[in-house]
């Protein structure tokens, strides 16, 4: 029997086919990313609003391992209160502010050894876009995940017109139609269940799993964060511990020359 429930579930097997079909981008970016944490560098990874999501979903969780840079500006994705201080308005207004792109990357000691994956499911609001631009004008390799479809149809916040896609050297897709919702109910004349999230941690890990298995294959197999149900309380603990130490070390090296070719 049809209901809004399976309707959504039979669009998200969509997804799945969706993220299929870019099975050679996806591997073009474990390329990239695998190369930048084999040189001992890192991969920066940026999104605002729910974009945070795939952000903390490629690391730090189980199943992921160092090399990544969460980069998640808290004044741009902190959703909890909604209205009131710190709310949704203000985030949401943030993040259209031009400018503060330069003063996130500002802290960072970058190198064309790095990449970077920015997130966004409209590729139009100005921080994530500027946020690519900084990265390629410092010779960063950058990957853009955007919801293509609603990226299309939607309006760039930027005086120049560019979006995401614009300044991304390979662009992913999370699959989700224009307006990212996609059940319709009868007698509601708005779609609601969005599909990018979904979307978005299908192309995250399979990028994931390919970068794990080019380091594996390189001879450097990743430090994954893993269960105590997996390998046993004492060796998830040895993981964790030196998971976060090789972050730790890798971050250092982030911070090394901030500031002196700015």
């Amino acid at each position: 029997m049809s209901s809004p429930a399976l309707d959504y579930l039979n669009q998200c097997r969509g997804l799945v086919d969706a993220v299929e079909r870019q099975l050679p981008a996806i591997r073009q970016a474990a390329d990239w990313f695998a190369d930048s944490i084999l040189k001992g560098r890192m991969v920066h990874l940026f999104g605002s609003g729910h974009s945070r999501i795939m952000v903390e979903e490629m690391w730090p969780r189980y199943g992921s391992f160092p090399g990544f840079n969460p980069l998640v500006e808290l004044s741009l994705t902190y959703h909890n209160n909604v209205v009131g201080s710190n709310g949704q308005r203000q985030a949401m207004f943030l993040e259209n502010v031009p400018g503060l792109a330069a003063r996130v990357l500002r802290n960072f000691d970058l190198s064309t050894d790095d990449c970077a994956l920015v997130i966004s499911s409209s590729g139009c609001n100005v921080v994530p876009v500027e946020i690519a631009a900084g990265f390629r004008s410092r010779g960063v390799r950058t990957v853009a995940l955007v919801s293509l479809e609603h990226c299309q149809a939607s309006g760039s916040r930027l005086e120049d017109g560019s979006k995401l896609t614009d300044h991304a050297d390979l662009v992913l897709d999370t699959g989700a139609p224009a307006g990212d919702a996609m059940v319709r109910v009868d007698g509601l004349d708005t779609p609601v269940a969005p599909g990018s999230t979904v979307g978005g941690c299908l192309v995250i890990n399979a990028v994931k799993a390919e970068t794990a298995a080019r380091l594996t294959a390189a001879g450097h197999p990743p430090k994954v964060l893993t269960a105590a149900v997996n390998v046993g309380a004492e060796r998830a603990t040895e993981l964790f511990e030196s998971a976060y130490d090789e972050h730790a070390r890798r971050l250092a090296r982030l911070y090394a020359g901030a500031g002196t070719g700015a």
